[in-house]
């Protein structure tokens, strides 16, 4: 079946140390530091967000990535080859879309921002080994999502996305709308992203994905946040969220993984975006991650290694992760605006300005007919598609949930 398993990432248990004993909080509390240790290298400046995230200015030669080691004695990529070096990879453009950090500062050159993770980040994932991590098992979506769904009758999930299948891609390009959507309880989740595919489950699914995301198990607050994903076996031992792990570069210091955004859209209001942007360089075989004008950085070929070539699947939308409340009825927790895409714009939630990137890197627009869709429950959340000259082929997404349709 088409599509995506959608994941969760599970809130472990902290085990009382009254239970336990002290040995066993110590040894927790040994390798939580040395975890933390690890994540949060040393920073040029620190800078306090309003939200309460601190975000790190590590030295962009200091940054995670190099903890791998296939990086050790990797020369860093400032641009890819298809844009020339007398190209800026900023313009002082105004941008929909901008970070709650940066009204409290900004990074100096030659450094990184880095969203600091905090003990009681690693304490919400269900164990120290799996921070950043997911486990995945086959479900109703043939390749699976950015959070980690566990094997659990308890747990459901729904999902609206259009795709393109059995090519031969090297990239992605669409504008994302930005909502808040409500989210019932701590360990569901709503997100919307795009995602590059190749291989398979059984013989390792790679996956490039990206977008923004309400996942309070990684985060602890309900904000939306950009984030980025990675695996190169089906989300068995490699990749992770954002920075989590060795494999992403990051070049860019005006955004940061995992920072919460600070412009969303409202209903009948403002509408905010972005143009997101996943790109194959063939000279180099780094895929580029993109947002706005900004170049955010590179996935390494060989962290993915399905994708050296090419992708074979192009997919975007929306999806939620849900808690069955016992009495079989449907959660509340939102996708997209929380309003059915039929409410169109200013109501609803979109994509808009789809395309994919073929082997010669050349942006194209699918048409509407071209797409594939894929939607679960579309009592609950639905999508519709269409074309203007002004928005390319977009589709509008999204629902309320539970409502007297769907039970």
């Amino acid at each position: 079946m088409a599509g995506y398993t959608v994941a969760l990432m599970m809130i472990g248990v902290i085990i009382s140390p009254c239970l336990y004993g002290k040995e066993f909080s110590d040894h927790q509390e040994i390798k939580v530091q040395r975890l933390l240790k690890r994540l949060n290298k040393q920073a040029l400046i620190s800078i306090m967000s309003e939200d309460g995230d601190i975000i790190d200015c590590v030295p962009v030669h200091s940054q995670p990535a190099f903890d791998h080691p296939l990086l050790k004695n990797h020369t860093i990529q400032m641009r890819p080859s298809f844009i020339p070096e007398s190209t800026s990879t900023y313009t002082k453009k105004k941008i929909n879309a901008t970070q709650a950090w940066t009204k409290n500062g900004r990074c100096p050159k030659d450094t990184v921002p880095i969203r600091r993770i905090k003990k009681e980040d690693i304490l919400r994932s269900k164990s120290i080994e799996s921070f950043g991590k997911k486990t995945m098992t086959p479900g109703i979506l043939l390749y699976g999502s950015s959070s980690v769904l566990e094997d659990d009758p308890s747990i459901g999930h729904e999902h609206t996305c259009v795709y393109v299948d059995y090519g031969q891609f090297h990239g992605s390009k669409s504008r994302i709308s930005i909502w808040k959507p409500n989210v019932l309880r701590t360990r569901e989740f709503s997100l919307a992203q795009t995602w590059v595919v190749n291989g398979d489950w059984d013989t390792g699914l790679n996956t490039l994905e990206s977008g923004w995301q309400i996942l309070h198990a990684l985060y602890g607050d309900k904000n939306p946040r950009l984030f980025a994903y990675w695996t190169g076996d089906t989300y068995r031992e490699t990749g992770c969220y954002n920075l989590d792990c060795p494999g992403f570069v990051q070049v860019s210091r005006h955004i940061s993984f995992g920072a919460a955004l600070n412009t969303f859209s409202t209903y009948n209001g403002e509408q905010y975006d972005f143009l997101l942007t996943i790109e194959k360089d063939q000279e180099t075989g780094l895929w580029w991650l993109k947002f706005e004008t900004y170049l955010i950085g590179y996935w390494p070929s060989f962290i993915v290694p399905k994708l050296a070539a090419s992708a074979r699947k192009i997919a975007w939308g929306g999806e939620i992760v849900y808690y069955t409340s016992g009495r079989g009825t449907h959660t509340l927790t939102q996708m997209g605006s929380g309003h059915f895409a039929e409410k169109g714009f200013r109501k609803a939630a979109y994509f808009n300005s789809l395309e994919y990137i073929d082997t010669s890197n050349y942006p194209i627009t699918p048409s509407p007919q071209n797409l594939e869709a894929t939607v679960t429950r579309p009592e609950c959340y639905n999508l519709q598609v269409g074309s203007s000259q002004r928005w390319g082929t977009y589709f509008f997404y999204g629902g309320p949930g539970r409502n007297p349709h769907c039970p």
